[in-house]
């Protein structure tokens, strides 16, 4: 009886992990689509960003990247049972991700007040960062989620299997985070002027 429920329970764990997979690819393909209509908008009416992206982006990106390291270095705390550090870094990588989410902010009111970018302008290539950034910010919301259910997990003293299932999630969707991110970043960058 108890052989068949660890089975039912590996077998949960393998759909979750399965739908999680599904949401990065669809993810990607959302990302690889405004990419392609940015595109094909600007260059086919010879329209570029015409703007110096504000330094608060570059700024986010560092912050995300350690925020990365952050995380994995929880998820080696919790393979090495140092539930402790575990939190430690699992709280560091959350509030990694709230300054992320601040600086973004921060850079929408650099364009909107300082550089008079707003969504809606003459030139719809510039829209694209608002876009590109915001998608971006509402998955990072999401990842922040799954972040406090994961340290919330850590608090409960959930079996070892399943804290590494989550420290796993959060980490595969985290990453994906990260990694997206330095993509439209770069692609950005690449497409001032």
């Amino acid at each position: 009886m108890m052989a068949q429920i660890q089975q039912e329970d590996k077998l949960n764990l393998g759909a979750k992990k399965f739908n999680m997979w599904i949401f990065i690819f669809a993810s990607f393909m959302l990302f690889a689509a405004f990419s392609s209509a940015f595109i094909v908008y600007s260059g086919g009416k010879g329209h570029g960003l015409q703007v110096i992206l504000p330094h608060a982006f570059r700024y986010s990106t560092m912050v995300l990247i350690i925020s990365s390291l952050t995380l994995f270095l929880a998820s080696r705390a919790a393979k090495q049972l140092q539930f402790a550090k575990q939190q430690l870094f699992l709280w560091i990588t959350f509030f990694l991700g709230i300054g992320f989410f601040v600086l973004q902010i921060y850079a929408w009111y650099i364009l909107a007040y300082k550089m008079d970018i707003y969504f809606i302008n003459p030139n719809a290539s510039r829209s694209f960062i608002y876009v590109f950034s915001g998608v971006h910010l509402a998955h990072v919301f999401a990842g922040l989620l799954v972040l406090l259910n994961t340290i919330r997990a850590t608090y409960r003293k959930t079996p070892q299997v399943m804290n590494l299932f989550k420290m796993e999630m959060a980490s595969i969707f985290w990453h994906f985070l990260d990694i997206i991110w330095i993509y439209l970043y770069v692609f950005l960058l690449l497409n001032q002027y």
